[in-house]
């Protein structure tokens, strides 16, 4: 499968409904939810599945990518599938594949992923998107609800290069009459995406104008929504922009149950506080603090400043980091050194990855003490070592790295 990847990204869903076709179209065995975005799909996209799962359904759950198995991909019950199961679905879609169609390796994780909740019989499939919308392999299924959780500019050469071209390829996913739930800010993008709402007759629901929140001081927050007000309110993951995506999720849970899904809100609570998504400030040790955190995007690595920049204990903070070649690394880098004593420089193993000299110059202006270590274990090694007790050590820059260093320190 990962020979596939020479195949380099191709839009469209031509491929993917040849594919499923020859499956008997699994997509149409179960109830779907569809979730795309510049950032916070897969927390989104897990608490809607924690949520449903605790009301009593069977729930698939793909995302992408994986830290450090495929399997993590498609989950039933938050549960990755087993290699042997990897291995059933694998045979079957290839089988059906025609000898003269070049699928490439999202396509056949995504009818992989497709054809074994439909095997399995889940009740619902949460259905992230992988890097756009319009043309997405994952649209072709038909969900009962779109979400599309925020836009920044990103992947300029597949989706445009304005906030309005990339919304409009995000907002591809709106299909006829089904509710879109989005927590977009930027005027130009809102626009685009309430008149293509418009167009297909969906209802279009965002944050701060439809629902909204108001956080408290003891870290819960209350929600005000489209038909509720539900107090104490608390999400399982860091970060304040959490409670943004958590905002989402409960009104994804208010429409699902105007259309008599059944989610109490006990079950919506608890599901939202027991949600966990491995490598989004993830605390991994307390001693020393080890924080692990893609922050793989210019948006993505602000959360994570102000996550940083409200540090009680006044840790020293070694930084760890790799960033891909496609990304604004000087801008991350930035945002992200001012907060941090050391910096570790390193690279994933992915073609895409910058080489640390590269970033080294950059750094070195920001803040003094700065090394190399090309290889992630030996950086993260390298970073433990080093520190005390009382320091943090943040590995962020990539989810391919974090998946790494998951690796390193055997999680």
């Amino acid at each position: 499968m990962y020979s596939l990847r020479r195949f380099g990204i191709k839009f469209g869903l031509f491929n993917i409904a040849s594919i499923l076709k020859g499956l008997d179209n699994p997509q149409n065995g179960f109830s779907c939810i569809h979730v795309a975005g510049t950032n916070g799909k897969g927390s989104i996209a897990s608490a809607l599945s924690s949520i449903l799962q605790l009301s009593g359904y069977k729930v698939g759950l793909y995302t992408s990518p994986h830290l450090v198995k495929f399997n993590e991909r498609i989950r039933i019950n938050n549960l990755p599938i087993s290699d042997k199961k990897v291995v059933e679905s694998y045979k079957a879609v290839n089988k059906v594949i025609p000898n003269d169609l070049e699928a490439t390796f999202f396509e056949l994780t995504t009818a992989m992923a497709l054809y074994e909740f439909n095997r399995q019989k889940v009740d619902w499939a949460v259905i992230e998107t992988g890097m756009g919308g319009r043309l997405d392999a994952t649209n072709i299924i038909k969900p009962v609800i779109s979400i599309i959780s925020n836009i920044s500019v990103e992947h300029q050469r597949y989706l445009g290069n304005t906030i309005g071209q990339i919304a409009s390829e995000k907002g591809g996913i709106i299909k006829k009459s089904v509710p879109v739930i989005t927590g977009v800010k930027q005027n130009k993008a809102i626009s685009v995406l309430k008149k293509m709402a418009a167009k297909q007759s969906a209802t279009f629901y965002r944050f701060g104008d439809a629902f909204r929140v108001r956080r408290s001081k003891n870290g819960t927050f209350t929600y005000f929504g489209i038909d509720n007000i539900w107090r104490d309110i608390r999400s399982g993951l860091l970060g304040n922009h959490q409670i943004d995506n958590a905002a989402i999720v409960l009104a994804a849970c208010e429409i699902l149950n105007q259309n008599k899904t059944n989610l109490s809100f006990q079950n919506i609570k608890q599901g939202l506080a027991q949600n966990r998504w491995p490598g989004r400030l993830e605390i991994v040790s307390s001693s020393p603090l080890i924080l692990l955190d893609g922050a793989h995007n210019l948006i993505a690595t602000h959360c994570l400043a102000k996550f940083l920049s409200e540090n009680p204990a006044k840790r020293k903070i070694t930084l760890v980091t790799g960033i891909l070649d496609d990304k604004p690394y000087a801008a991350m880098l930035a945002c992200l050194l001012p907060l941090c004593n050391k910096a570790i420089l390193t690279r994933p193993k992915i073609n895409r990855a910058l080489a640390p000299e590269k970033l080294y110059p950059i750094a070195k202006k920001i803040i003094p003490d700065v090394c190399i270590i090309p290889d992630v274990s030996e950086a993260v090694q390298h970073a433990i070592k080093t520190a005390s007790s009382d320091d943090a050590i943040c590995i962020a820059g990539s989810l391919y790295l974090v998946g790494e260093a998951k690796e390193a320190l055997d999680l």
